[in-house]
């Protein structure tokens, strides 16, 4: 959508004729019990009528105002009839998202990296299930705002072309193929089976050839060769349209062939509802109906009224805005007909009966998931199972990993990334309940006593930090607090209202203040309305060095929160006032670019090391649409490189957690900071500072491991040539920290692969803005990788053997078996990921290969597997420079194996030839 994070889109996404239409439905007036009465009896709530004639029925009955209002993401009431709001706007891309507590998976990345598809159902059926189960608990508190429908913008299938793209992290990678497959099950996951209701609607998104650059999606035109449309840009939607059957689907920003995406009848009529027979309904991406018109958009259409008609006429059936509402005129003007706004009104009212929501909850099978089902044991052992899954080890010289406790008694855990809560989140995230940090994970898993912690350096050069659990200390003996406490961090009281009177709900010990609450309650998660809440921290603070040092509490997901929220910060029993005033805005853009939520910054002076008495409290007296605290620092690099340096020289080994985070690579945001432009990227190395810090740390001679939490590829030269292992983690989700930390011990055993290509650089890429796929992706790209698509190690090794075809001639058109068998030939348990790629006779147009078909198995020591793959005659076509898809004749070739083909014969990866005869143009 527009604008990230949610907060901001709430706050600027649409103008003052938005706020003005919220307002008035607030306003209107519940439905009276004999409306409620006559309108049970009408035939759009009889169950046992065809949807079809329901729906007509419901339609007959509206006013032309009543059919425009209900075009729009904020559907309004209609009070005559009993029909409730309902917001169309939901996010579940890892996770339901903005409604509270949830479980939060990997983001979509890191789950591409798990190459199994069967994970991405489940992963698709819990988010659905905990949507439900939040809409079923919302209904009954007569709660109908954003986040808590049914309809759940998701996933996002866009290619992942170029690295440098912000929103890349929310695609499941570069591989039309993989993206197809992983896709098609999470739409199935999330729509269930049910053969009457959905459990939810998924959207596939962005509808289509969209993937950066972000500064100018709101007015970029597109004109991709016939060849890469059909080739790279379609498959994934197709397949999740005509396979995964998904009922709804968004369309992009940008345009192609001069035509916005959501005003494309070729796109939405022609291909998507002509070729794919998709019966569904179409909505925009938030603000894409207004860039038809606006100054700074496509300069498509005179007006909203005649944009609106534009993106009606052509399919695109909800707009996430309000340009929607000047329909009524649009009608008026003739530019287009009351019967042809009928059919988008009708696609609406039956997406919604399909999922029951006129239908009462005895006959819908979702309505009685309960709220107790969101994180959930099963669910969150399915978090975990991800994590594990994702993780994808890059390298790992002379066997270093597992680290040997005999070996590696004291481990130095350095680096901005190990301490970092949005580090494991992502973007378009989930709110965990009990997320794990990497050092969290390590702790837990090595014990504390054999663990250094420093921070290292900032997540890019003049960046704040959350202050490090280093730095604090527990109360001693205050009243109140149990004397059993040891450790560092604050002892926290939260209060189940806006204050502190009375006893604490509950208390703990928070290692840091650094918390996304954003529309969650941390004292009654078990709720979809975020109440009154209160926090009080106490203990100690101690400067690492005694000098100036830039302290600052945010609130990060605090916007609007005028008079919702008071926080506070003492120091030794005095309240600190700070520098400036409390604002919504700094003037100031911090280096992260987190230009919202309130800040109050402190520049204090310590001439000491020892600990200060410290109390920060926050409250919050009503609903916001997000909180959060975080407490703060902004040191000097070189106090934190120093500190990294002295923690490496006490230890046996170094793990250092490197990369980016949702701030920097997102949508559409601003960064001010080198290396990084509106949620993009100029480069794609590793921050200067980081990389820094790792070459001064490595110079103490120490072994290191280099963790990289990213959700983007990443130009690692350096740590791959000098860190003894490498592993990549992504933002990996509410149980990252425990699955890194396993994996380092070696409980876990790697096996993820790579769904995007590293390359060592951009001078390897073509420009950013170019959507030619020459060159582009492990299909195209001339060069050699710093690490190729679908790489990836494991603590085994594995062996392929009796590679055969059940045929080596095929007929064009004929389906083809592939069959073989895998070994775990090492010493311990482990997955792997058995990839097929089909080699077909080059052309100027052919890619040098093509996945073709992917299987993750479970193999014990010395087990093998038989695998098999059938081969459709999709799979096994190209497409040719006008973008006509067939089996064409020629001599092909499969490998098999863990990895890429790359020619060399004493590789594991098997390699067949065959031939196919004839030829077959296939549908589009």
């Amino acid at each position: 959508m527009r604008l990230h994070p949610a907060v901001l889109a709430i706050a600027f996404l649409f103008p003052l004729t938005a706020a003005a239409q919220a307002r008035a439905q607030t306003l209107t007036p519940p439905p009276t019990e004999e409306q409620i009465k006559a309108a049970a009896a009408l035939p759009f709530r009889d169950p046992s009528l065809p949807i079809e004639k329901r729906v007509d029925d419901l339609v007959g009955r509206l006013t032309l105002e009543e059919k425009v209002s209900q075009l729009i993401d904020r559907a309004a009431p209609i009070p005559r009839l009993d029909i409730p709001a309902y917001n169309w706007w939901n996010e579940g891309l890892h996770g339901i998202a903005r409604s509270g507590f949830a479980t939060m998976f990997p983001q979509a990345i890191g789950n591409a990296a798990t190459w199994d598809a069967p994970l991405l159902h489940s992963i698709g059926e819990v988010v659905s299930t905990e949507a439900r189960a939040k809409y079923n608990d919302a209904i009954a508190h007569n709660n109908h705002d954003r986040y808590f429908g049914l309809t759940i913008w998701s996933p996002n299938i866009n290619i992942f072309r170029d690295p440098r793209w912000g929103r890349g992290q929310e695609t499941y990678g570069e591989d039309p193929f993989l993206t197809a497959r992983l896709g098609t099950a999470f739409v199935q996951g999330i729509q269930g089976d049910d053969p009457k209701y959905f459990r939810a609607i998924a959207t596939p998104k962005h509808y289509a050839v969209h993937s950066g650059p972000e500064s100018t999606r709101h007015k970029a035109n597109v004109d991709p060769t016939p060849h890469d449309l059909w080739d790279t840009y379609l498959p994934a939607f197709r397949a999740t349209i005509t396979e995964g059957h998904a009922d709804s689907l968004m369309c992009a920003y940008n345009a192609i062939d001069n035509v916005p995406a959501c005003a494309s009848k070729m796109l939405l009529g022609d291909i998507l509802r002509g070729d794919w027979h998709f019966n569904g309904f179409i909505t925009s991406d938030c603000g894409a109906i207004g860039d038809f018109s606006e100054p700074y958009g496509h300069h498509y259409s005179t007006d909203f009224a005649a944009g609106s008609a534009a993106g009606i006429l052509a399919g695109t059936d909800t707009d996430c805005g309000t340009e929607y509402l000047k329909l009524t005129d649009a009608v008026h003007k003739g530019l287009l007909t009351e019967a042809q706004l009928d059919v988008s009104v009708k696609r609406l009212f039956t997406a919604r009966m399909k999922l029951g929501m006129f239908d009462t909850p005895n006959v819908v099978p979702f309505s009685s998931i309960p709220y107790s089902v969101v994180d959930s044991p099963e669910h969150v052992a399915l978090a975990l199972r991800a994590a594990r899954e994702s993780l994808v080890l890059l390298k790992n010289e002379d066997r270093f990993l597992p680290l040997d406790p005999a070996r590696e008694k004291t481990i130095a855990v350095i680096g901005p990334l190990a301490g970092s809560h949005i580090a494991l989140e992502g973007n378009y995230n989930a709110i965990p309940l009990r997320p794990i940090l990497p050092i969290d994970g390590i702790e837990q898993e090595f014990g504390h006593e054999h663990v250094l912690y420093a921070q290292g350096a900032p997540y890019i050069m003049g960046g704040e930090l959350p202050v490090p659990r280093t730095m604090l200390g527990l109360p001693t003996n205050p009243p109140g607090v149990p004397t059993s406490l040891s450790g560092s961090g604050l002892y926290a009281d939260y209060y189940a209202h806006g204050g502190f009177e009375g006893l604490p709900a509950f208390s703990r010990v928070d290692r840091q203040i650094d918390f996304d609450w954003a529309f969650a309650n941390p004292v009654e998660p078990r709720d979809t309305i975020t109440q009154a809440f209160a926090v009080r921290w106490i203990g100690t603070f101690a400067a690492p060095v005694p000098e100036t040092l830039n302290l600052q509490l945010r609130l990060p997901f605090c916007y609007p929160c005028g008079g919702k929220v008071k926080f506070a910060f003492y120091l030794d029993g005095k309240q600190l006032v700070p520098d400036a005033p409390p604002s919504l805005t700094t003037n100031k853009l911090p280096p992260s670019g987190r230009n919202y939520g309130a800040i109050q910054h402190f520049n204090i002076p310590f001439a000491d090391t020892r600990p200060h008495d410290i109390r920060i409290e926050y409250i919050q007296t009503a609903r916001i649409p997000g909180s959060g605290i975080a407490f703060e620092w902004s040191p000097r690099h070189e106090l934190l490189q120093d500190l990294a340096v002295a923690a490496a020289n006490k230890a046996d080994v170094v793990v250092a957690f490197v990369g980016l985070t949702p701030r920097l690579e997102g949508e559409e945001m601003k960064v001010d900071a080198k290396g990084f432009s509106g949620g993009d990227r100029t480069d794609i190395n590793l921050p200067d500072v980081q990389q820094e810090m790792l070459e001064a740390v490595a110079k103490t001679g120490k072994p290191m491991v280099v963790v990289l939490l990213n959700g983007s590829a990443l130009a690692v030269n350096w740590a791959k040539d000098n860190a003894r292992a490498l592993l990549e983690a992504w933002y990996p989700g509410q149980s990252g920290g425990q699955a890194i930390a396993e994996t380092l011990s070696g409980k876990s055993n790697p096996a993820g692969r790579l769904p995007v290509t590293f390359y060592s650089g951009i001078d390897q890429l073509p420009a950013f803005d170019d959507y030619s796929m020459a060159n582009r992706t492990y299909r195209y790209f001339k060069g050699k990788p710093l690490f190729a698509f679908g790489d990836g190690l494991s603590y085994s090794t594995f062996s392929y053997t009796d590679l055969k075809l059940s045929t080596k001639t095929l007929n064009a058109g004929d389906p083809l078996t592939l069959e073989a068998d895998v070994k775990n030939t090492g010493s311990i348990p482990s997955d792997e990921v058995s990839e097929l790629y089909l080699i077909p006779p080059q052309s100027s147009v052919s890619p040098k290969l093509a996945l073709a078909g992917f299987q993750r198995v479970h193999l014990n020591p010395g087990e093998t597997r038989h695998i098999t793959f059938t081969l459709d005659a999709r799979t096994l076509s190209q497409v040719d420079e006008k973008g006509i898809r067939a089996v064409t004749p020629g001599n092909y070739k499969f490998s098999l194996g863990g990895s890429q083909y790359d020619g060399d014969t004493a590789s594991s990866v098997q390699s067949v030839t065959f031939t196919i005869i004839g030829g077959k143009q296939l549908p589009r």
